[in-house]
């Protein structure tokens, strides 16, 4: 891969009937259907066919299953993933032909247009933050737009239109393609290195930022815990841009100054010049807190009441592969998470062990000794280059897991390079407890064998390792039931014959 060339979104009454190539991807069909909900004539094609497709299809889509140059039809634009090559015949067919051909992110920059656009940047937190941005603006009673990589517990979906409210979006430095975003509002979250099969350091990826404030139209809303991200607001201010800041440190506008792990929900205390808020967010860690905090900036920004935002929070119940629970069984829960930099998997495996200690102590609270759960992680790195850039910092955040089970590399879009497996990973894992298993049939039958009552396990990468999660609740199902057949012959269940 490499950076995309910015190009300046078209009005979404200009697009004409819009064909999408690689239909089926999350960010592809959220905005197919914010455009047919909003009266474009959309079709699409993706390799494969799948649910996402056929609501499409519901919806009035001509989806097609495969890729062939007939496919366009009478297309006026043709929106194209950054992993479409240009071999793909569609794409090819297009440009013989002369029409309109947008990226993705100039797709997603149409649906800004003459709305109240945030859109959510940051290395991490993107596609949670836009979703707490979006239940606390239905919390307020808006109806907002928006557009995210993941689905949302609370509705379902990964997308919708809106009626006349602001839409929130998620704005992708990874390509570069959040330069095609001209939102009122925007949040920075963090700034640090990554995807640098794009990038050539992380100075590149500074300026890329940088361009990204003189895009936002009013005001940056920056995550100032972070030092790339306080780089971010030292850029803007110099550039005449409203900023406002969250976070843990002194002097920030929305200030976190208390968190309380509470099982799987977290407490924590919000300052601002209006006074003190008590807020709860039903998920843990406190990089969730930070995000929840970005998410009432928003709705603070937007006019909204402030001490209703916060009330808000509470109804977030999570994003698909968030922190998302795929079920439990023998006493052990499984959760899946899309962490896959270093500083993701730090953040979920320490939300992850503050929630196990709260347990605990919510157990000796009401008179009952109980050690904390241990936490077990089942990880798939993603991304050769990633994998040997980051090789130690993946080992070092892995080693806050009791057990480490480490599957080998996801592709994705790379080819394979010498000498980069997983085994680069667990040589840096500072215990002994690691185990690398190549195979994910071994993997789930050794994540499950690992696991005792009280345990997490927890599945981590972006890649298909999250498809193990409920094949793990069968595994450990299997075994819970064993179990107790095993318990009750042994207290003499069976019936003795003379």
């Amino acid at each position: 891969m490499s950076l995309v060339r910015p190009t300046d979104p078209v009005p979404v009454d200009k697009l004409g009937r819009t064909h999408f190539i690689g239909l089926g991807g999350s960010g592809m069909s959220g905005i197919a259907r914010v455009l047919l909900q909003s009266g474009v004539e959309v079709s699409g094609s993706d390799a494969r066919d799948s649910d996402t497709l056929r609501e499409l299809e519901e919806m009035g889509a001509r989806v097609h299953v495969g890729h062939a140059a007939g496919h366009l039809g009478d297309a006026e634009t043709v929106v194209v993933s950054s992993a479409v090559r240009e071999s793909n015949p569609e794409l090819a067919e297009a440009r013989r032909r002369g029409l309109r051909i947008l990226p993705r992110a100039a797709a997603l920059g149409a649906l800004l247009l003459g709305r109240e656009g945030v859109a959510i940047a940051g290395t991490h937190g993107k596609t949670t933050t836009t979703s707490m941005v979006t239940v606390v603006l239905q919390h307020l009673g808006t109806d907002p737009g928006y557009v995210i990589g993941g689905k949302l517990v609370t509705t379902g979906l990964g997308a919708d239109a809106g009626i006349g409210g602001p839409i929130a979006v998620e704005a992708d430095e990874s390509d570069g393609s959040f330069l095609m975003l001209s939102p009122k509002i925007a949040v920075v979250t963090n700034v640090e290195a990554d995807h640098l099969d794009n990038y050539s350091g992380i100075e590149e990826i500074h300026a890329n930022f940088d361009a990204f404030v003189d895009r936002v139209e009013r005001t940056l809303i920056i995550g100032v815990d972070d030092e790339g991200a306080r780089r971010v607001a030292e850029t803007a201010r110099a550039r005449g841009k409203k900023v406002l800041t969250y976070g843990e440190a002194p002097g920030a506008d929305y200030r976190i100054t208390r968190i309380r792990p509470r099982g799987f929900t977290t407490e924590f205390t919000l300052a601002t010049a209006a006074g003190e808020i008590e807020g709860t967010v039903a998920v843990p860690g406190r990089h969730n807190v930070l995000n929840a905090a970005a998410a009432v900036a928003v709705a603070d920004e937007l006019g909204h009441d402030l001490e209703v935002a916060v009330e808000g929070i509470a109804d977030f119940g999570g994003a698909a592969r968030r922190f998302e629970p795929k079920g439990a069984a023998g006493g052990v829960g499984v959760y899946d998470s899309y962490a896959h930099h270093p500083t993701e998997l730090e953040a979920d495996l320490r939300a992850t062990r503050g929630a196990l200690e709260s347990f605990a102590e919510q157990a000796r609270e009401a008179g009952r000794e109980q050690a904390p759960g241990r936490v077990i992680a089942v990880f798939q790195p993603h991304l050769f280059s990633r994998t040997r850039i980051f090789a130690r910092e993946f080992g070092a955040a892995l080693t806050l897991a009791d057990e480490v089970v480490v599957l080998e590399i996801y592709a994705a879009r790379e080819d394979p390079e010498p000498g980069v497996t997983a085994e680069l990973i667990t040589s840096e894992v500072g215990h002994d407890r690691v185990h690398h298993v190549p195979d994910r049939g071994d993997a789930v039958r050794l994540a499950a064998e690992l696991a005792r009552p009280g345990d997490i396990v927890l599945t981590m990468g972006a890649g298909d390792v999250t498809e193990l999660g409920p094949l793990i609740v069968d595994r450990l199902a299997e075994a819970a039931e064993v179990e107790e057949v095993a318990r009750t012959l042994g207290r003499g269940g069976g019936r003795d014959h003379d």
